[in-house]
This record gives structure tokens, sequence and C-alpha cells, in this order.
């Protein structure tokens, strides 16, 4: 079926400078590297490009196929990399393996059929107890028994996906001959058009490790890599078949500055030419005849030919498939090099732990005086913030941005004056917030325990089409002493920038302009969440999918925020009627694209026999609203709104679902069941009714005569909101200042040792608890 499903896409696929010969015809000789040098296709300069990467060699390290034991074949592990590499055929994609194995899978089952033997000799004459000794085994007469082993099973493997291979043996030789050189790279032409995935292998059944120094004319006519590996041998190949990527398998995670082991080592996720005087090369493969040093050798060589080059971690799971999807795995070599003023991301993230400590070290005063510039700098430069948000909202209205997001991207004058007073809000609080006593201690005489609070760390934040959100966050961060990473959506762009420069100025007046940074590179959102080692808290700001997807990818960052925001108003029998009205059509049509708008109108049963019901249908009807019934009103309505498709749904829009309920305790099951846990309106004058609503619903936000909109970190006085939480631990509703602290404890004592304490010791506890000052 997947096979079936990907024949278009192969077609599609088809290319001209990899064509075998007609079936009529001879085999035309391939160009020499050099020639190819002149057609080749433009080299990937960036991951993300690597999802195009049509023509792939794989390269299968010993270490990677081979167990820890050395006894064997890591069958588990292979069997994952075969159906990478039978996904990858199957979506279209030319690929070459080239596999080691050969020795360890016949040193394997020549060591059992050895020792098989030498228990039968010993039966047969019990003198004869020679000890067996494996590694003495002759390494070419293991090659000759593993290699058809070998290719058995990955005959078998590739077999569950319906996918041919043929293998294909090399020696020494067939690098000097010209015409056998031909021949080789003829065939796998061959091969690849009749949609074979060729697995090439040195035959060390009859001949050593190859070698073919620089100096040594390969054919007679040109010069080659120094093929002595696995890993020299596909940089040729891949040179030579004109591959879009080689990925280079080994058992390390990459290429490290120095010795993975050793203290201060850095995986490297880019590498240049220019790097090649700042790496300290380690031993060698403890399975294989290759070490880091001939791989960098290989894929620089490849590199400068022509072809993008990868080396990873081939223990990874899934490390082919998530490279080819342009993810930050393993050592991408390249030869763009990077801005002077592009900052990677790992650096970024170093800067802003930096930068956090820096602004803990600061008094409140001038943490405050760091906000109050960022608020005076979005009135100042108003005009530089609105011209940058119209070339936004320009592009967003060519490329067809839904009306929502075009409502969250505008900025005006009016947004930029309530962003700056409120941010001057968040400044004249920031005073109380770091470094605060919560609890005061007297463990015993002279001892003192403190529990002070203290900023998270290095917090992320991913928004899209807000760029309001970008100051907002940056002065909730400064005023908690947090680092912070801002990765904004790409339809904000240039409001982005123009507002990163203020927050930046802001900063500078401090000393910490690098507490808070813009990731505008090509990073993956995904691989930012795998940086657990830099980042503490990530809290998304967006649509309800960007929030899921986030919570769902993030295995070791915890996520604050909500997925989605299907708040209710709840108009009781003893409603107001003049009071539902208003607060319905604003909890609706205030800002409709809002998290904290209402998506569903419950109204008491009882009041359909009135004018309330018709009522709202007007006014919402009136207001552009387009009304969906639920079950029970659509049982009621001969004729009537359309039904609702799920009674969990945020529109986002102009669009609401009402729907009766015959009572309180229903209207209250009723959310529990289909609400989100955002904000919850009860409209009433009965106040027994509003506080046993209040009590029993279980949200972030209850509200009793009040629109649902009032759900927001200004409104409620906390200055601004990084997001609203609907989780249970830590922060909960809008996300001001106290939602990024946490707390350490602080313990003061003279030479309190603990065993001073145990039964019949010198001092004995106090616990008394003391003013806090």
């Amino acid at each position: 079926m997947l096979r079936n499903s990907c024949k278009a896409l192969r077609n599609s696929y088809s290319s001209n400078t990899w064509r075998a010969a007609s079936n009529h015809g001879p085999r035309q000789p391939l160009l020499s590297i050099e020639k190819r040098l002149e057609k080749a296709h433009p080299q990937f300069t960036e991951r993300s490009q690597l999802k195009y990467a049509r023509r792939l060699v794989v390269k299968l390290g010993s270490a990677v196929i081979t167990r820890e034991d050395n006894h064997g074949l890591a069958l588990g592990r292979l069997a994952s990399i075969v159906e990478q590499v039978a996904e990858c055929h199957l979506e279209g994609r030319e690929v070459i393996m080239v596999t080691s194995g050969a020795v360890a899978f016949g040193k394997q089952k020549l060591a059992q059929e050895l020792l098989m033997s030498l228990s039968m000799r010993e039966t047969l004459n019990p003198k004869d107890t020679k000890e067996f000794d494996g590694a003495t085994l002759e390494p070419r007469a293991a090659a000759a028994v593993g290699q058809s082993g070998l290719m058995s099973l990955y005959d078998a493997m590739f077999a569950q996906y319906g996918v041919k291979i043929a293998q294909v043996l090399v020696t020494k030789p067939d690098f000097y001959n010209e015409e056998t050189r031909n021949n080789l790279f003829s065939t796998l032409s061959e091969l690849i058009s009749l949609n074979i995935v060729p697995i090439i292998n040195t035959n060390d059944a009859v001949s050593p490790p190859m070698f073919i120094r620089d100096d040594e004319p390969a054919g007679g006519a040109r010069k080659g890599i120094p093929i002595k590996d696995n890993d020299s041998l596909s940089a040729m190949l891949a040179a030579e078949v004109q591959a879009d990527l080689l990925i280079l398998m080994s058992d390390v995670d990459g290429i490290y500055n120095k010795p993975p082991w050793e203290d201060g080592a850095k995986l490297m996720h880019t590498y240049t030419s220019d790097d090649i005087n700042s790496i300290e090369f380690g031993k060698k493969s403890k399975v294989g005849t290759g070490g880091m040093d001939s791989k960098v050798k290989a894929a620089t060589w490849a590199l400068d030919r022509g072809v993008s080059v990868v080396i990873c971690n081939g223990m990874q799971e899934k490390a082919i498939k998530t490279i080819v999807g342009g993810r930050k795995v393993g050592t991408f070599f390249t030869e763009a090099t990077e801005s002077a003023n592009t900052v990677p991301v790992e650096v970024m993230a170093e800067n802003a732990r930096t930068g956090s400590r820096q602004m803990q070290a600061l008094t409140a005063a001038e943490r405050a005086l760091a906000v109050n510039n960022l608020a005076d700098l979005l009135v100042s430069r108003e005009k530089s913030i609105l011209e940058a948000n119209a070339k936004d909202l320009a592009e967003a209205q060519k490329s067809g941005l839904a009306k929502p997001l075009l409502s969250r991207l505008s900025l005006n004058s009016a947004k930029l004056k309530n962003l700056s007073i409120g941010l001057k809000q968040i400044a004249d609080d920031s005073h109380k917030n770091v470094g605060r006593v919560l609890r005061r201690t007297r463990l015993a005489d002279g001892l003192e325990l403190k529990q002070v609070t203290v900023p998270i760390g290095v917090l992320l934040v991913i928004f899209e089409s807000r760029p309001d959100s970008l100051p907002q966050v940056a002065a909730l961060a400064m005023a908690s002493a947090n680092g912070l990473l801002l990765k904004g959506g790409k339809e904000a762009a240039h409001s982005n920038k123009a507002l990163m420069e203020l927050v930046k100025e802001a900063l500078a007046s401090v000393g910490a302009e690098h507490a808070v940074s813009l990731v505008s590179t090509r990073e993956e959102i995904s691989d930012l969440l795998a940086m657990e080692n830099h980042i503490d808290l990530i809290i998304p700001r967006g649509s309800s999918e960007l929030v899921r997807n986030i919570q769902e990818q993030s295995l070791h960052i915890p996520v604050l925020g909500h997925a989605e925001g299907v708040c209710h108003v709840y108009v009781d029998k003893d409603a107001d009627l003049t009071k539902a009205l208003r607060i319905a059509r604003d909890a609706k049509c205030d800002y409709p694209a809002a998290c904290n708008a209402m998506e569903t109108l419950l109204i008491h049963e009882d009041l359909m026999s009135g004018e309330i019901f018709n009522d709202v249908c007007n006014m919402l009807k009136r207001e552009g609203v387009k009304i969906y019934a639920g079950p029970r009103l659509n049982q009621q309505l001969t004729f009537g709104p359309p039904a609702a498709k799920s009674l969990r749904h945020e529109y986002g829009a102009l669009e609401c679902c009402i729907e009766i309920v015959p009572s309180l305790e229903e209207a209250i099951n009723h959310i529990h069941t289909y609400g989100s846990g955002h904000t919850d309106v009860i409209v009433t004058e009965n106040d027994a009714a509003a506080q046993h609503f209040l009590g029993s619903v279980d949200s972030a936000c209850v509200f009793h005569n009040a629109s649902s909109r009032f759900a927001d970190g200004f409104r409620f006085g906390l200055g601004a909101e990084v997001g609203i939480s609907t989780a249970r631990i830590h922060a909960r509703g809008p996300v001001g200042v106290e939602g990024l602290l946490t707390t350490k404890w602080i313990l003061n004592g003279k030479d309190h040792a603990a065993a001073d304490f145990a039964e019949g010791g010198p001092r004995t506890w106090l616990h008394e608890q003391l003013p806090i000052d």
C-alpha cells in the first residue's frame, strides 16, 4: 500500500543526471568527478533543505551494526536502519548503502562451528583440550563466511517492505582500472534504474583494507581520496554518483571539538572547513578501521565535490529519517559560513542563562529601570514599529492569512500605548519579586532557615502572529530575572525584529543585553524542544494546534499553557436579561480570536418560553456571529441553526454554539465534560446559585456577572502575562511574574551538625516560625 502510494512521488524524483543507459545500446561512460562538478546540483547550505535530498548514500559503521560485546550483529538496530532506508526508498528517494559487518557476522558463525567441532573432538579424544580463542579467527575467512549470511539477512529484512536489494562487492583494483571503475558505477546506475537498493561492501575475503593515496593515480588519469576504510569509500561513491546527501553513521553523536569523554567537549552541530583547527581528535573506533579523523577527512572531501554530509550516531532512534526531515541530528557539513551576526541557538541559551544570573544580581530598582525603558521605547519608536508591522501585514494578506490571525498580527498606536502602560505596571510591581522571603523558621538556636523566591532560569516562549507578545514576555522575564529565548512566527518577522531591537536597547541600559534573544534562524521547533540542558520551561502562545503539538513533542521540558480556550457563558434562570445580553456580546464579539472569548452559550431551559433566547440570537446575528445548535436545542427547534459538529470546539472567530440545560448542575456538568478548564461564566441574580457555580466549576478562571474577556494578565493587574495556564501544578490562569518564579531554601548556621540533634545530643529542635520582614 505504501509502495503504491509512493509510485507517483518516485516518478517525480527521476533525475536526468542519474540515468542508466538504454538496453538497446552500450552504456555511456560516467564523467570524471572534475567534469561532473561543472554540472553538479546546488549544494544544500541548511539542514531544512535536506528534506529535498533525492539521492542518498548511507554508510553503516562496524560499531553501528555490531553488538557492544562484539559477538555478532545488533539485529534490532539493524532492523530499524533497514526500515528507515526502505521508507526513504518508497518515498521516491534513491538510496545506496555502504555496509560493514561481514567479518563480525562471519566470526560469530565460525565461532559457533568451531565450538561444536571442539566439543566433538573433546568427546572423541578427551586429551585434546585445546582452548578456543575467537580472536584468532582469520578475518578473510570470516568475511567469506559472513558476506553471504549478511546479505541474506538484509534480503529478508528489506523483503518485509517489498524492496529489492543487490550486493556489490568492491576491491582495490576496481578503483585503479578505468574500465572496471566505469563498469562499477554503470552497474550502480543500472540497479537504481531497476528500483533496486545497491548494498556495497569491500570484498575482505580476497583483499586487505584498501589504500589509494592522493599521490597514486587512480586509473592513471586522476587523483582520488585515500580509500582505507568505508568512510572514504562512501565519500568516493557519493561523489561519483553525484549524491545529494552522504550520511556517515558511527557510534558517536557527531563531531566534537575534542574527544567526547574529555571535560569541555561540545558537539558541533555544524562544521565548515574553517573548523578543522579547532578540533582535537581522539582514538579510532573500537570496532571498525576508521576513526573520527578519517570521517572528517572523508566528509570534507565529499563536501568539496558537491555532496552534503552528516555524521551521526547510528544508534539514535530514527536517525536517518530525522536527518532527512531537516532536524538537528549529528554534525552537518556545509560550505555556508554563518553570518557574523548569527549566533547559534545553543550559545543564545547559554547567554540567556548567564544573563539570568546577571539580572538576578541587579537590584530591584535596576530591573525596574530596564522594564520602564522598554515601556518608553514602545511609545517613542512607534513610527518604526508600525512601519515594520505594515510590511508583515502586507505580506500576510498576499499569502492569504486567515482573518483571526491577521487581527492578532496587527499593531496600532492604541495597542502600543496599552502595552507601555502594562509594562510600567510590571516595573512598579517588580520591586517585590525576586528574593522575597516567603517563610522564616528558627530550626534551633543559631540555625535559621529561609525560603526565598528566585527565577526559574531560562524560558522558551514560542508564539505566532502575536508581535505584541514579545515586549510583554520580555518585560516579565526582566522583572523576574529570567533568561529568555523567543521564537516568533515568520508572519511577524519584521515586527519581531523591530521590537527585539528595543528589548536589547533596554537591557543594555543595565548591562544584560544577552539575557533575552530572538531565535530568528531556521531552527526547527522540535530541535528547540530537545534542549533540556539549556531550557527550563516552555511557554507556547498561539493556536490550539501549536500548543498541543508542543505539549506532545516536549518530552523532558515542562510546558506551561493551554491547548484550547473553550469558554462558556451560562445564563441562569434567575439572570437579568440586559446583563446577559451585554456579557454574551462582549464575551463573543469583543475579540473573537482571543483564547478567552466565549465559544458556547448555555441557557437554562426555563428561559426558552420567554424572549431571552430570541433576543440573544438576534443580538449575535446583528454582530455577524454564525450560530450552531447543541443537541438539546436542535431537538426543540423545527427550523433553527445548523447542528454543532462538536460541543468541545474553539472557533476563534465570529461563531459560537448555543445549548440549553435543564438545571444549574447540568450546566456545571456540561462545562466539566466539554470545557477546557480555561474560563467559565455564570450570569445570575441568585447569589446562592452564583456561589455554588464559582465553587464547583473546576476551571482556572470562574466569573459571576462578568465577561470571560477579563481573563487577562493586564486586566488582572499583573501588568501582562506570558500566557494562560490550565495546568494544576505551579501556575494556573493568567501567568504574570509570580508564575515565572520558583523558590530556594537558605540555611544560616554556626557550627551545626545533624549528629548534634540525635537522641542524647547537645542540641534540640525548635522549629519556631518567625515573622517575615
